[in-house]
């Protein structure tokens, strides 16, 4: 209503009659009177000297109109940076994965969305899925990549593709023209594995404890790219996705027997959270790779 008020003042200040303002405005004169009215009102002041055959500001008038132009200008600049941010135009974004996803899924995911949406920022954390859950929960996040194993109750989980772990070593290693390895072969191996705060290895030592596997862990390390590394110049492996060693030349995957090591990567977002364009863009930009990606 003020900006409705704003805007009638203004015209009849520019065309110093308020017949005239109604037909730049194509209102009617009564509906332009009675707003301008309202907003004296408010006011407590008068703006227009009525009283001679043409209508003139009066001295409070004249001090409203400063300050009337900047705060209409301001409102038409907020309206036209609200529709740049639905056009994609212009806006941010503030994701977070955890680790082993960079490798394969967000490198294509983020190099799709940047293409299309060449302005809108993003701010990309890798960081643990606890810390995820924390920052959506904290409204310090927008959506996060992650495992089908949210925590918090008011995290909505969108699925998005299987994720197979295999034994992962060099082609330099021992083991690098076997096709699969067993739980028995597994307890034989020495591993380089994430170190306990990342969700992959709580998976990793579940499924040991499952078939009995007593893994010799010789290191670990807390950043994804180390333990890569790490397996491309020793005689150690690994238990990481598949995927990523398919996007390393010098890297094997072995496939685990009798039983797979699955998982379900999500997207993740606070339910109640105000969804902008630009995160509802990356959500179904999110779905689509992961989409040509899953097995």
């Amino acid at each position: 209503m003020l900006a409705r008020q704003i805007q009638y003042f203004l015209a009849v200040a520019e065309h110093l009659s308020f017949t005239k303002a109604a037909a730049a405005l194509h209102v009617s004169q009564p509906a332009l009177s009675q707003q301008v009215r309202q907003l004296e009102e408010s006011l407590g002041a008068q703006l227009f000297d009525r009283s001679g055959r043409t209508t003139r500001l009066t001295d409070a008038g004249d001090i409203y109109l400063l300050y009337a132009r900047r705060a209409y200008q301001e409102l038409q600049e907020a309206k036209r940076a609200i529709h740049d941010v639905s056009d994609l135009s212009r806006g941010s974004l503030r994701v977070a994965v955890t680790p082993t996803f960079t490798t394969y899924l967000v490198g294509p995911l983020i190099e799709a969305f940047h293409f299309r949406h060449p302005k809108i920022t993003i701010n990309l954390k890798e960081i643990s899925q606890e810390r995820i859950e924390e920052l959506l929960s904290a409204g310090e996040l927008d959506v996060g990549i992650a495992f089908d194993e949210i925590q918090t109750p008011d995290i909505e989980a969108i699925p998005l593709l299987n994720e197979t772990l295999a034994l992962v070593v060099s082609r330099r290693h021992r083991l690098a023209e076997e096709r699969s390895i067993t739980s028995q072969g597994l307890s034989a191996e020495s591993l380089v594995l994430l170190s306990a705060e990342f969700a992959t290895r709580e998976q990793i030592d579940r499924y040991c404890r499952k078939y009995e596997i007593r893994p010799k862990v010789q290191m670990e390390a807390n950043a994804l790219g180390a333990v890569i590394e790490i397996v491309r110049r020793t005689n150690l492996s690994t238990l990481l996705p598949a995927r990523i060693a398919l996007a390393h030349d010098d890297l094997v995957a072995i496939t685990l027997e009798p039983e797979r090591l699955q998982r379900r990567a999500v997207l993740v977002r606070r339910q109640d959270a105000f969804l902008s364009a630009a995160v509802r863009a990356f959500i179904e930009l999110a779905k689509e790779v992961s989409s040509d990606l899953d097995e």
